[in-house]
């Protein structure tokens, strides 16, 4: 497959009902067989910094790039650019927005904090109280942040973000330190991370994770699973087309998943592959040309009331493996979450590029809102040999830039419009430079999980904690 050395430009190319299963419904039958069998499934701009506009919002309809287009329409589809890239690896957690984990870490926009060193920020309770940021009183959760769609809405509280403890509740307030993740911090302090990568939309799990992979979530403002399928198909569709390798590695669900046809449709079953895979795959060098890697969602990935040094843990494994496996010299690695889970975040999120002309599809009752917006801002960040050193992006991210940098990678055309609007990740490396980290860096030890079993079996502790409550 021929190269091109120049990352392409971005300027504009050529240009029924469904039924419903619920994520939980599947993930239950798959610890219920210890596994999942694939083939038993069958089938306003108020509050806003200007700097977080997106650039799309500027521009003229006819400025916009569509769905089909190519990063670089001088060159056939297909084309890799980009030679001292050949592996790209992608890992999403779950539910944490950036200042419930990176808050406090002091790298990018982070908490505003006082003298003392605690954040400044204080959020009404609607009983008279304000809650205050505080520290998780230990490494467990509870159930008692939500992330549906009328939360978030309510949290985003016309753009000033004020909304977080009324449609959720206190436990929104709180955040984690590297005490609690000191992998995650570690890498966070290594590596670049982004400041302003939002999950695409203001819902949960699963439409953001069909962002992930096709670009939109076709309506879906929900965990569940109508099984129509988006009618540029999904980003594995485009690889397969052009002959480029990839597999999904997961362990207990796929996120070829979240549209339930694809665990059967041809060119995809032999591809979702367990994670013990991945490792094995890593140490002998043979990581496809694009993989994306899942945690387990029941202990794994961080989503409450999960102890969140598991998902710790999990990342350092994942990470030390691209590491220290032999295409290391080749490798692009993004690491970020699917959704803010319900935790308070500062900056509002900003407008968006619309995917395409389907609706949300919103009950009866629900707030409005639509797709031409993100969702809250999520951690993120890069690692590769050229990542560039003491960097931190401000470049408006959300998960539909994973497709462009796939897409622009091997000159792919885009899905829908958002993913042809969005922006890729290469201001995170540098390809002409000598590579920083040719010599991979030493990270921290992740969290030992067994130190911490005692809060899955005795609570998590007062949350909030009542030195983190005041009246108003």
């Amino acid at each position: 497959m021929a190269h091109t050395s120049n990352i392409p430009g971005d300027a504009p190319g050529s240009h029924p009902v469904s039924p419903v299963v619920s994520r939980r419904t599947l993930l239950g039958a798959a610890a219920g067989t210890g596994g999942l069998v694939l083939g038993g499934w069958g089938l306003s701009t108020s509050g806003r910094r200007a700097r977080d506009l997106h650039p799309g919002t500027q521009l003229a309809a006819a400025a916009v790039r569509q769905p089909g287009s190519l990063p670089n329409p001088s060159l056939p589809p297909g084309t890799a650019s980009l030679p001292e890239i050949e592996h790209i690896v992608v890992v999403m957690m779950e539910n944490h927005s950036f200042d419930n984990l990176l808050g406090m870490l002091g790298r990018g926009d982070t908490f505003t904090k006082a003298r003392d060193g605690k954040p400044t920020v204080a959020l009404p309770d609607g009983k008279g109280n304000l809650v205050h940021a505080f520290h998780m009183p230990s490494e467990c959760m509870t159930d008692g942040v939500g992330n549906n769609w009328n939360t978030a809405h309510g949290s985003y509280d016309n753009g000033t973000n004020r909304g977080f403890v009324t449609a959720s509740s206190g436990e929104s307030m709180g955040y984690f330190t590297g005490e609690d993740i000191p992998f995650i911090w570690g890498l966070a302090s290594t590596f670049p991370i982004a400041d302003r990568w939002f999950c695409s939309t203001m819902c949960q799990t699963d439409p953001n994770r069909r962002y992930l992979i096709s670009g939109t979530s076709l309506g879906l403002i929900n965990d569940t699973f109508p099984t129509a399928l988006p009618p540029n198909g999904t980003i594995f569709d485009s690889l397969n087309r052009y002959k480029i390798t990839w597999k999904d590695y997961y362990s207990d669900l796929p996120s070829v998943g979240t549209y339930l046809p694809l665990l059967t449709k041809p060119g995809y079953p032999d591809k979702l592959v367990k994670m013990e895979e991945f490792y094995k795959d890593a140490a002998a060098g043979t990581l496809p040309q694009f993989s994306l890697v899942e945690p387990n969602y029941g202990n794994q990935s961080q989503e409450n009331p999960q102890d969140i040094q598991f998902g710790d843990q999990f990342l350092s494994d994942i990470v030390q493996a691209v590491l220290h496996g032999p295409q290391w010299s080749k490798m692009l690695m993004i690491w970020t979450y699917d959704e803010w889970g319900g935790w308070y975040d500062h900056v509002p999120p900003p407008a968006a590029v619309a995917p395409d002309d389907v609706p949300p599809n919103l009950p009866a009752g629900f707030l409005p809102g639509g797709f031409d917006q993100y969702g809250f801002r999520v951690p993120a960040g890069v690692i590769s040999p050229y990542a560039k050193r003491d960097f931190v992006s401000h470049t408006i991210y959300d998960h539909t830039s994973v497709l462009k940098t796939v897409e622009t990678k091997w000159n792919l055309p885009a899905l829908t419009r958002r993913d042809a609007n969005a922006r890729h990740v290469f201001d995170m490396i540098d390809l002409k430079a000598t590579p920083a980290f040719l010599k991979p860096p030493t990270l921290p030890d992740p969290a030992n999980p067994a130190g911490s079993y005692t809060c899955l079996a005795t609570g998590p502790g007062q949350i909030p904690p009542s030195s983190a409550v005041s009246p108003a």
